[in-house]
């Protein structure tokens, strides 16, 4: 199915294990092996020693001795250092592309025009931002003395991210945290670890000294709750369900740790009655199938003005149905598989239970043939749904959406923030009155209009409601990352102040 001269050979390149700590690549100590998975396929690539809580602790101590030298450096020299980690991914841009291929099942074309691409830009983007970490300038605020604030990196930060973007979402937390000089331990997913490590190997090539990255590849329950609970972690960040976000509150609140959430989502795509119907089409199918749905921002409810609706539904199922699912490395091809055989049967068990109450328009079903043995699922699109249905309300995280009509402007609205969810939210309309209401009264994180899931480096990604709090990438970014510090001088070299008679004798 594959030609093997296309394909990441991670049992070679990553011979030495599955934990950077220190700055080289090292086995796990758990005594348990685990698997990469090629989801395309059903094939082993690469079995590894998952992390015990004594790797974690030895990251943890990794980074805890890198600290002072790292916070010490100005921000010139950390800009400097992200630079050349910039370059050092930029040459190395196709290695990147095929790993991420392989063990997540993306078309290659995403992992090239998407995935890589996105990385090095924020990398660059920290290189440039870390040189702008600015507090309050200096003034007299009392009268007697003059204050300012400093920003100061927090320590050591525990992070945690999520199988569908590893190679971004590795990017998302290590950069501003190191850009604002944090030392990292970060926990990629168990299923999904190349192109994680491969990042921290780089850093090591670009100069970025040992110890300023590290990565643990473990189990949640182990690796990652002891990493989240560890009393030398000063923060964590976690992305994803949030299910397994609450639980890291819970672990993360009991040792009072710094905490960043960016957790589920159910985006709405509110597409009223003056809407391009060919743009709300081509965006629906587009935002809804992004890396074969699995994606915390992608469009999964649509919600159409009656007058639309039925052209809607005629005209998004066709576009889906032309979607060409196939060989993540073989040209042409749309969608691949998803992240596992679990996580497809997981999205089948939500269309199946629909179909008791709702339409399947098209798809619903595994594809057969060539493909039976990966984990893929037709793009589906789903009608006559109920507001409170399951698959109306839950975050799927596949290739399905599911689309309701409805009537008026307030309807819409209110249908929209009907969710626990608040991550993103696209509107579509050509009366710019009408997208400006809906921008203000969507309750989510990032609302676009007239188009559906672009991110830039340069602006804030986070949610409201259960979506999480905080914000990834952007300037906005370093708000989580950093100590927020007051300083205050006195100016009036008088030994006795005139408050001090508030605790003895009088006012002279």
């Amino acid at each position: 199915m594959h030609n093997p001269g296309h394909r990441f050979q991670a049992q070679d390149r990553l011979a030495d294990g599955a934990q950077y700590i220190g700055g080289r690549l090292v086995e796990g100590t758990s005594g348990r092996t685990h698997a990469v998975v090629d989801p395309a396929t059903g094939e082993e690539v690469y079995t590894y020693e998952l992390a015990s809580t004594a790797d974690v602790d030895a990251a943890v101590a990794a980074a805890r001795a890198a600290f002072p030298g790292w916070a010490a450096t100005t921000p010139g020299e950390r800009s400097d250092a992200l630079h050349r980690f910039a370059a050092v991914l930029a040459e190395r841009a196709e290695e990147f592309a095929q790993a991420e291929s392989l063990q997540c099942g993306k078309p290659l074309k995403l992992t090239r025009e998407f995935d890589v691409p996105g990385t090095i830009d924020n990398t660059a983007f920290f290189a440039g931002a870390a040189r702008h970490l600015q507090g309050q300038s200096a003034g007299e605020y009392s009268g007697d003395h003059t204050s300012y604030v400093r920003r100061e990196p927090i320590g050591v930060v525990g992070s945690i991210a999520p199988w569908n973007y590893p190679l971004q979402m590795a990017a998302w937390k290590i950069l501003p945290a190191i850009a604002a000089g944090n030392t990292i331990v970060l926990k990629p997913a168990e299923l999904t670890p190349l192109t994680s490590l491969l990042f921290a190997e780089a850093a090591t090539h670009a100069g970025i000294p040992d110890g300023v990255i590290n990565i643990v590849t473990g189990l949640g329950k182990e690796a990652g709750e002891h990493l989240v609970g560890h009393p030398d972690v000063a923060m964590t960040s976690f992305t994803g369900s949030t299910a397994v976000g609450k639980r890291v509150a819970e672990i993360a609140t009991s040792t009072v740790k710094r905490l960043h959430l960016e957790l589920g989502g159910k985006a709405p795509f509110l597409v009223f009655d003056d809407a391009d119907l060919e743009a709300a089409v081509q965006g629906a199918v587009a935002g809804s199938l992004i890396n074969t749905g699995q994606d915390c921002t992608a469009a999964t409810r649509a919600y159409v003005q009656r007058p639309l609706y039925d052209a809607f539904v005629e005209r998004t199922a066709a576009l889906m149905a032309s979607v060409r699912v196939g060989d993540p490395f073989a040209p042409g091809t749309d969608l691949g598989p998803m992240v596992s055989h679990a996580q497809r049967d997981r999205v089948a068990g939500f269309v199946d239970r629909a179909r008791g109450y709702a339409r399947v328009v098209t798809g619903g079903e595994a594809p057969q043939g060539d493909l039976k043995s990966g984990a893929y699922y037709a793009p589906t699109l789903v009608a006559d749904a109920a507001q409170d249905s399951e698959i109306v309300q839950a975050e799927i995280f596949g290739p399905v959406l599911v689309v309701l009509p409805f009537d008026t402007d307030d309807e819409g609205i209110a249908l929209a923030n009907d969710t626990p969810y608040g991550l993103a939210a696209s509107a579509w309309s050509r009366d710019v009155y009408r997208a400006n209401r809906a921008t203000r009264e969507i309750k989510a994180g990032c609302v676009w209009v007239n188009d559906h899931i672009p991110i830039i480096s340069e602006m804030p990604h986070g949610g409201y409601k259960a979506s999480g709090f905080g914000k990834d990438m952007s300037a906005y970014s370093f708000e989580e990352y950093t100590q927020v510090k007051h300083v205050m001088f006195d100016n009036t070299a008088v030994a006795r102040k005139d408050w001090h008679r508030t605790v003895f004798g009088d006012r002279p």
